[in-house]
């Protein structure tokens, strides 16, 4: 088997990043990128949704990821904070 060589640009903290949770679960870019493309191909396009996400949906993940989240007794108490 011949293999196709693939060059990409990215911003260097982007590939520190992604690289540094690669090497933690043992994972070269190399292969990364290939299950990548192979998910592509079994799924007939992006293994998953892509989506644009607004100021509010993104302070609320970045909350939910610190673990700043509020509680509620009801869901009209949730709505209502």
């Amino acid at each position: 088997m011949t293999a196709a060589t693939i060059n990409v640009r990215v911003e260097p903290n982007l590939k520190a990043q992604a690289e540094s949770i690669l090497n933690k679960i043992g994972l070269p870019s190399s292969e990364a990128i290939r299950l990548f493309y192979t998910q592509i191909c079994l799924q007939k396009g992006l293994p998953f949704d892509p989506k644009i996400l607004n100021r509010t949906k993104v302070k609320a993940m970045q909350n939910a990821d610190m673990r700043k989240t509020c509680k509620a007794k009801s869901v009209k108490g949730l709505l209502d904070d």
